[in-house]
Parts: C-alpha cells; structure tokens; sequence
C-alpha cells in the first residue's frame, strides 16, 4: 500500500495546471462514477492529475496496469484506501486490468460517498465488461486537439466555438476577425503535420516516432489482449493497416484484402471495426448507425492527418489531407456520412465537396444544401474555409 501512495505522489508532482483541455471543464465532477475513454497520447492522464490536484489530500492516483493488480484486487485496495481518509479515486488503465467492470460495479454499489474516475483504452466498451456500467458511468469521449484547441495551446488565443448553421452561413462575416488572431497558412500546416496529439509541445523533432509508437502501443497493448487476438492476427492487422495507409481514403474491395492478407473476409472485417474503434482510422459508412461490422465501409480513412503524413513519410497527398481533417473535425459533433455526389453528407442534410481553391461545384452542382469545402484563408458563399471547420468544437 506504502508504495501505491508514493508512486500517487511521484505521478502527482510531475503534472502541470496550467494547460487543461478544453474538455476539463465540460466534464460533471461530481458525478461518482466517470470513465473517460480516448486514444494514447491525447491526454487522459494528464486530466486524471489535473483534477486529482484539486482534491487535495482525499484523493489517489492508482495505475491499473502496475503489477501490483496481478495479485491484488482493486476493491480491496479501494477499501484500505478509504480506512486511511481517502475519497476519491483515480484509475487509469482500466482496460488493462482484468475485472475493471465487475470492481468498479460493487465499488459504486457498496459506497456511496465516494468518487470513481477511470481512463481506458478507446476501444472500450461499458456495457460490455463483466458487469454493465452503462447505467452508473458517466463515460467521455477525448478525441485529439481539434484546430480551434490546437491554437488555445499554441498560439494563447481563445476563440468561441462555432456552430455548423453559423460557419455556412456567415463564414464570410467572422473570418477576417479571426484570422488576426493567428498566421493561417503557417499555424493550419502545422496542425495539420503535427498538432493533432498534446504531446507535440515535448519535442517536435521526435513527434513522428512517438506517433509510430503509439500505433504499435494500442495494437499490440490495447487492442490484442483485451480482444484476445493471436500473434499471427495481429500481424494480419498491422498488414492491413499498411495496405489502407498507401491509399486513403482507401475504397475497400473486401474479397481483394482478404487474397492478398490470406484472411477470411469476416476477419478483414472486424480488424477494420477494431482498428476503427481504438481510433486509428476512421470508416466511412453510407449510413450513420451500422447494424454490424460485417457491413462494408464505403471509404476508410486515418484517423486524423497527423497519421497521413506519418504513413506517407511526410509527402502526404494534400487531396486526402484535406478530406482527412474535414472528417475528422466535423464528425466529433456531427453524423458524417457517404455522399451520393461530393465527399461527404452532414446530419443527413448537407452535402460536402473537400478541395483546393480552385474546386467548382461541377461534382455537387443542383445538389441542395451543397457546399465546397476549401483549403481557402476566405470564403464566398457556399464556399466555405476548410479551416472553419475546425472551430466546431
């Protein structure tokens, strides 16, 4: 017990107040159960601490990958913690210890003045652990930097976030303002390299390969143990993730993947499930809500551009860039969809062609409620700047 206070104390020390995502304050605290869920890197952790500094002495850190809980229950640790005057506690890893759900269920149940946040892998599901917490957690969803987050951290500007019905329809009105505030070209590109992760502010020059890290981290660490996928499955995945990552968006022909990575065709498709849901490319379905991942996507995309150039050794396609951002920005608050005629369909109402300056409506021309979306500083009517876009949140 001795070291799982000092090691709370350690991680506590080594965690700064003074940059929070914007997502800190939006989070209900004094709920007595929150998990937070996300991909490596985005800053999970960090939030952990951050919050954990406000409770003073009544909270603890506990990681649950330690090896401490290989051969000690979390329940039981939880119970000594609240003889010694401890309230809250904060576990990150959740998904790396063995009965997270069923633990966390009879901690809610048998006390109730205390306060349970956990952190977990993305490809986390709570209503599918040992025991269904879907009714007593309230579960957050971290995704990266968004544009407008980026530039919070970056440049020490805050900007109010937009709403979609404001950026279509008075792009041309608050651009101008907002441009004084940041050097667009310069701050957009990069975002788009290496701005997506908090971590970019470590060390720029290594970002690519801690990048590369993380894939292989949440492959090999988050997905394969908590799936139970066999070394040569996993290897299927890391081949197929290379395959999608020479062409995105990649138009997947399921019979071909499933010749040339010698895997049957279900097993094609539930990597690409599994891959999409630990965040490391996004599917693009022609319906928002999939009745199972046996139905084919219609594109797949990375994740974010951030990973475009990674795969592309930094000479990404700025076509695929372009749509890269727009998918991801747009789709943490909104239902992205396949497009009959453009890119992409919003909410099941608006219709998206991604592009350069110099894109027409040609492709999307009397398609109603249509908009190009372009890699533009300003806009004119429903031509819209990509980079408002990221504003949304």
């Amino acid at each position: 017990m001795e070291v799982l206070l000092a090691k709370s104390l350690k991680k506590l020390a080594s965690v700064s107040e003074k940059a929070k995502r914007l997502i800190f304050n939006d989070i209900q605290w004094n709920e007595r159960l929150i998990v937070l869920l996300g991909y490596r890197g985005v800053g999970k952790t960090t939030i952990l601490l951050q919050r954990l500094k406000q409770c003073g002495d009544k909270g603890i850190y506990l990681s649950l990958d330690d090896l401490y809980f290989e051969s000690n229950r979390l329940v039981t640790v939880v119970e000594q913690c609240y003889g010694l005057g401890f309230r809250a506690f904060f576990m990150d890893e959740v998904h790396r210890y063995q009965f997270w759900s069923k633990d966390l269920k009879q901690l809610y149940d048998d006390f109730e003045d205390i306060h349970l946040v956990a952190t977990g892998s993305s490809i986390l599901e709570v209503s599918k652990g040992q025991a269904d917490l879907s009714r007593r957690a309230v579960v957050y969803y971290l995704q990266g930097l968004t544009f407008r987050e980026y530039l919070q951290f970056e440049k020490k500007v805050s900007i109010q976030a937009l709403d979609l019905e404001t950026v279509l329809t008075r792009h041309h009105e608050i651009t101008a303002d907002l441009l004084d505030q940041f050097s667009f070209r310069k701050d957009f590109n990069n975002y788009l390299k290496q701005g997506y992760f908090p971590f970019y502010k470590e060390n720029k020059s290594v970002y690519a390969q801690k990048l590369s890290e993380t894939i292989n981290l949440v492959i090999d660490i988050d997905i394969a143990p908590f799936e139970e996928l066999n070394y040569a499955t996993v290897r299927t995945m890391k081949k197929l993730l290379h395959v999608i990552s020479q062409s995105v968006p990649f138009t997947p022909n399921i019979s071909k993947l499933s010749e040339l990575l010698e895997a049957p065709r279900n097993t094609i498709l539930r990597l690409l499930d599994l891959l999409d849901k630990a965040k490391i490319i996004k599917l693009l379905n022609a319906e928002h809500e999939k009745l199972s991942y046996l139905q084919k996507p219609e594109k797949i995309f990375l994740e974010n551009t951030n990973f475009v150039y990674l795969f592309a050794d930094g000479k990404a396609n700025i076509g695929s860039v372009r749509e890269t951002f727009f998918f991801n920005q747009v789709s943490q608050l909104h239902q992205v969809t396949a497009s009959k005629f453009g890119d992409f369909m919003v909410d099941e109402k608006y219709t998206f062609e991604v592009g350069g300056p110099h894109k027409n409506f040609k492709q999307i021309k009397g398609v109603p409620s249509s908009y190009l979306a372009l890699d533009v500083d300003n806009g004119v009517g429903n031509k819209v700047p990509l980079w408002l876009f990221g504003m949304l949140q």
